[in-house]
C-alpha cells in the first residue's frame, strides 16, 4: 500500500515569511510550489525548487487566482480567457525556474479559492484542463477526491490524482468545511494521524457531524501554512510508515531524467 504526502510550499513574499519549507521538504514525498499569484517571490520560489531538487521531492504547479492580499482564497469571477492566459503563465514560469533549479514541474494543483471552485464549476474547470493541455498535457492534475472536475479531467485526456486534506474537516457529502466555519482546520497532530491512516487503509473519514464518509485518495495534503504544520506532517507521516503504508509520490520518479 502506498500513499502521496504533499504539502504547499514557495509561499514566503518578501518579508513575510510562511512556513517552514526546509522541515517540510524532509517530510514530504510532493511539492505544490506557489507560482507568485496567491503568493511567493521568485527567489523564494527558485530557492524552495532547488531545495526540493535536492531532496528528491516531486514538485507540481500551485496556480492560483491574482489575489496576493486574499492569498489566493477569494472567490473569483474570472473571465474564460484570462483563467487560461493567467494558468498557463503560471505554470510556465514555474516551469522556467525549475530547469534552472534542475528539476521538472510533473503535475498542477489548484490553489485556495480556485480549487474549491472548479472542483464543482464546469466552465471554469475546464479553463483549467484547456490551459494545462495547451502547455503540457503529460502535466497531473490533482483535485479533491470525488468531485466532478476529476471526470472532466479524465474525460478530456489528462491524468488526475484524487487528493485528500489531513488538517482540514470534511462535510458529510465528502466537501470540505468551509474555512469561515468553526471546526474547519484541525490542529491535533496525533487525530490527524489518525484520520489519515484510517483514510489510506480504510478509505473512509469522520465528518464534521460524526458521521462517516468514503474518500479515495492517492494524495494527502498537510497545508504547509497551518500552525503546527511541520509536526502535523510528521507524524502522519510516521504512523502511515509504521502501519506498512508506504509514502511516495504519485508519479514515477525514474522518468524524471527523460522529461
Amino acid at each position: 500500500m502506498k500513499m502521496d504526502l504533499n504539502s504547499d510550499l514557495g509561499e514566503s513574499l518578501g518579508a513575510w515569511r510562511m512556513g517552514d519549507d526546509d522541515a517540510m521538504l524532509g517530510i514530504v514525498s510532493s511539492a505544490n510550489v506557489a507560482c507568485g499569484f496567491h503568493a511567493g517571490d521568485a527567489a523564494g520560489i527558485l530557492q524552495t525548487l532547488r531545495r526540493a531538487a535536492a531532496r528528491g521531492v516531486v514538485v507540481g504547479a500551485h496556480v492560483a487566482y491574482p489575489d496576493l492580499a486574499g492569498f489566493g482564497r477569494r472567490n473569483m469571477d474570472v473571465a474564460s480567457a484570462d483563467l487560461q492566459a493567467d494558468a498557463i503563465y503560471q505554470i510556465g514560469a514555474l516551469q522556467g525556474l525549475a530547469i534552472a533549479a534542475g528539476t521538472t514541474v510533473r503535475y498542477v494543483k489548484p490553489h485556495g479559492a480556485l480549487y474549491n471552485t472548479i472542483a464543482h464549476d464546469e466552465r471554469q474547470a475546464r479553463d483549467v484542463i484547456a490551459a494545462i493541455r495547451a502547455i503540457d498535457p503529460s502535466l497531473v492534475l490533482v483535485g479533491l477526491a470525488g468531485a466532478p472536475l476529476l471526470d472532466w479531467a479524465r474525460a478530456s485526456g489528462l491524468h488526475t490524482v484524487a487528493e485528500a486534506f489531513a488538517d482540514r474537516a470534511y462535510m458529510p457529502d465528502g466537501s470540505l468545511v468551509s474555512r469561515r466555519e468553526k471546526g474547519a482546520v484541525l490542529h491535533d497532530p496525533q487525530e490527524v494521524a489518525a484520520r489519515m491512516l484510517r483514510l489510506a487503509t480504510d478509505g473512509v473519514v469522520v465528518a464534521i457531524d460524526g458521521s462517516t464518509v468514503r474518500i479515495e485518495a492517492e494524495s494527502i495534503c498537510v497545508h504547509g501554512d497551518s500552525p503546527g504544520a511541520v509536526e502535523m506532517a510528521r507524524r502522519v507521516r510516521e504512523l502511515l510508515e509504521r502501519s506498512d503504508v508506504e509514502v511516495r509520490p504519485f508519479v514515477d520518479v525514474g522518468t524524471e531524467a527523460s522529461r
